[in-house]
């Protein structure tokens, strides 16, 4: 059943150990959110026990997940609170990757039919490196996001976006490429002020 649950087969989920991996996952999920903030070595430690592997991934409080080992996390990445990775299916993402407040991820659905609505079927979702996922985004299975992309907030994505875009909406479309006025400018026309942030990030480093 494990199997054809990876394989984006129909399968059911309460046989072979599945629903007692995902009671574990549970546990964790728990404890992983009665953390305090700044007991650092156990949060590093219970990530690597979320994700069955060491992560270079800063990730704020709660954080919801269905198994967790179905989850690869480049480094670099930053997940804001709330967010909800539905893993039944595998979630793939790159390094640098920011995701916003309330962002949920899916990788499974049901059948159209109602006869055969209690199955499930999975479908990957990839996330490529230096994305940005704005807060309260819905992202569909089979979905895979190019890198460097912006997600507006809010959107629901139920097909590819291409590298290098900005999209929006519901369902969300590209609306632009990135392009050169992105590289000069932060947010409207405020410039971005290369010796300036070589302060800002310095300053970052020693207090």
């Amino acid at each position: 059943m494990r199997e054809r649950m990876l394989d984006g087969k129909l399968f059911l989920d309460n046989c072979q150990g599945l629903d007692g991996e995902r009671m574990a996952a549970k546990k964790r999920m728990a404890a992983f959110n009665r953390l305090s903030p700044d007991d650092y070595d156990q949060i590093r430690a219970m990530k690597a026990e979320i994700f069955g592997q060491e992560t270079d991934v800063f990730i704020e409080q709660p954080f919801y997940f269905t198994y967790g080992r179905n989850i690869t996390v480049g480094k670099g990445t930053y997940i804001n609170y709330n967010c909800n990775f539905i893993d039944d299916g595998k979630i793939t993402i790159g390094d640098g990757v920011l995701f916003g407040a309330n962002v949920t991820i899916a990788t499974v659905g049901h059948p159209i039919n109602p006869r055969y609505r209690k199955f499930m079927y999975t479908d990957a979702v990839v996330i490529e490196d230096n994305c940005w996922i704005g807060a309260g985004v819905m992202i569909n299975p089979g979905v895979t996001i190019g890198e460097n992309s912006v997600i507006g907030s809010g959107s629901v994505v139920t097909r590819d976006i291409p590298a290098n875009s900005v999209a929006v909406g519901n369902p969300c479309r590209v609306v632009r490429e990135i392009n050169a006025d992105d590289m000069r400018y932060y947010y409207r026309d405020r410039l971005i002020d290369d010796e300036e942030l070589k302060t800002v990030e310095k300053t970052n480093q020693t207090t």
